[in-house]
Order: C-alpha cells, then sequence, then structure tokens
C-alpha cells in the first residue's frame, strides 16, 4: 500500500507539469502512469486491442465501458487518457475533487434533466477540439456478472460532434476467476475497496477495446451497438451477481 501511494502521488505532481506538454506527450505519461500505478497495487493489465492500428492515433472520439471498480478509470486511462464525465459529487469529495477539476473532469448531476442538455452539449464540444472523452453508461458500477442497460444520453455528443465511439470492456479476475472484490459491496467506500484489492491474490484486469463505432444519428441505435458488443457477447454476464446501486460517473436514462 504504501508503495501506491508513493507512486500516485509523484505521479500527480509530476502530471501537472504535464498539462503544459503537447497532447502526445501527456498522453504517453498518463499511459505509462497509469500502468504502473496498477501494478504498484499488484494488479496485472492485459490489453485487447481489436482497433486498426490507423485508428488508434485517432483525435476525437468517445470512449464507453462498463463500470465496475474505481480501478475502471485507471484501466482505461492505461490505453487511451481522457476527460472522464463523472457525477459533480466527485468534483467536491475533499482533496480528491481538486485533482479531478485539475485534470478537467467533466461533472454530472444525476436525475437533473434540466442540466443533461448543457452537459451533453460540453462533452460535444471538448470531442469536437479533437479531445476524448470517457463515460460509463450504466450510470451505475455493477459486480461484473450482471450489467445495467447503457443509458444513450451521453452518446448525443458523440453524433454532435461527428466523431466516432470506442466500446471498451474491463473484465477482472483472480487467479483466473471472475473477482468481484474490486467493487463496491454494499456500504462499502473507496478504502475498505482499496484494502480488498491489495490484498488479492493475482489479481488482473483485462480491457478489450473494439474497433470504431460511426456516429449514425440514432444515439439510441449508438447505445445499442455497443451494449451488445461490451456486454452483449461477455461470457462473465452469465455469472449472476445482483447489482450495486453505487454511482462514480454519470449518464441518463433518457
Amino acid at each position: 500500500m504504501s508503495a501506491f501511494i508513493l507512486f500516485t502521488v509523484i505521479a500527480l505532481t509530476l502530471g501537472v507539469s504535464t498539462l503544459l506538454l503537447g497532447r502526445r506527450v501527456r498522453h504517453s505519461y498518463w499511459r505509462v502512469s497509469s500502468r504502473l500505478v496498477l501494478a504498484s497495487m499488484g494488479v496485472r493489465l492485459t490489453i485487447d486491442d481489436q482497433r486498426a492500428p490507423g485508428s488508434r492515433r485517432l483525435r476525437g472520439a468517445l470512449l464507453v465501458a462498463n463500470h465496475i471498480s474505481f480501478l475502471d478509470i485507471v484501466a482505461m486511462a492505461a490505453v487511451a487518457p481522457a476527460r472522464f464525465v463523472a457525477k459533480r459529487e466527485v468534483l467536491q469529495m475533499a482533496g480528491f475533487g481538486y485533482v479531478a477539476k485539475l485534470f478537467g473532469v467533466l461533472p454530472h448531476v444525476r436525475g437533473d434533466l434540466g442540466r443533461l442538455v448543457p452537459a451533453v452539449a460540453r462533452a460535444a464540444g471538448v470531442l469536437d477540439r479533437g479531445r476524448t472523452v470517457a463515460v460509463f453508461p450504466e450510470g451505475t458500477t455493477w459486480c461484473g456478472g450482471s450489467s445495467g442497460r447503457f443509458r444513450p444520453a451521453y452518446f448525443q455528443a458523440a453524433v454532435d460532434a461527428g466523431v466516432p465511439v470506442v466500446p471498451m470492456r474491463l473484465t477482472y479476475t483472480e487467479v483466473g476467476r471472475p473477482a468481484a472484490l474490486v467493487g463496491f459491496i454494499g456500504d462499502d467506500s473507496v478504502g475498505t475497496t482499496f484494502a480488498r484489492i491489495v490484498s488479492a491474490r493475482k489479481l488482473a484486469v483485462t480491457v478489450t477495446v473494439f474497433d470504431l463505432v460511426l456516429p449514425v444519428p440514432d444515439r439510441r441505435l449508438l447505445a445499442e451497438v455497443c451494449e451488445e458488443q461490451i456486454i452483449g457477447i461477455d461470457p462473465m454476464r452469465q455469472w449472476t451477481l445482483a447489482p450495486v446501486e453505487r454511482s462514480d460517473s454519470a449518464s441518463s436514462r433518457v
């Protein structure tokens, strides 16, 4: 645990300076740092990138993934650093909220439809400037066996900006078996979840990156296509666990 804390402090401190550097250098730094953060927690990372080589250098894309743990953000950043959409409460957390704002986390207010359209428009503006935005369309964390429906609201940002969607599937295993310990369970805090993670044996995360999905005009169709790719063919879906109704990220029922 001490190695993780030390490295994370160093990574964040040095990371601030990368905000002044070019996109390529900045992204390379965060990809490497994210992989080292996972390693410091004893988590082995495997990346199954199914995209064509040229598309991996694409500027401006909406990343969407299933949501299991706070580790999801680190695992995704190890592949493609992005500005993440998160519930507004995350930006109000002592200490972490300041870091989240510094690195451009996009706030979302759950259940407030009046603020949804401006929030989606803000994400579309980021995409239109050639930046990458990441969102968890399920809108809450699940334990990895059961899953939630993909809510289509933020897919509209890709439609409006005319950028592709990149579906990602996150799968966690411990000693080769599905691992639920990485998720929020019951009244768990980030601290108790973290303690389980660092004490786990041979914990691993696999990030499967699917090929680009073009931004067709129908956001609901986009959501359905990505849900089928990420969850519908996931063999872990048959390993049934009850969902955990807690949220680190945001989406909408719209």
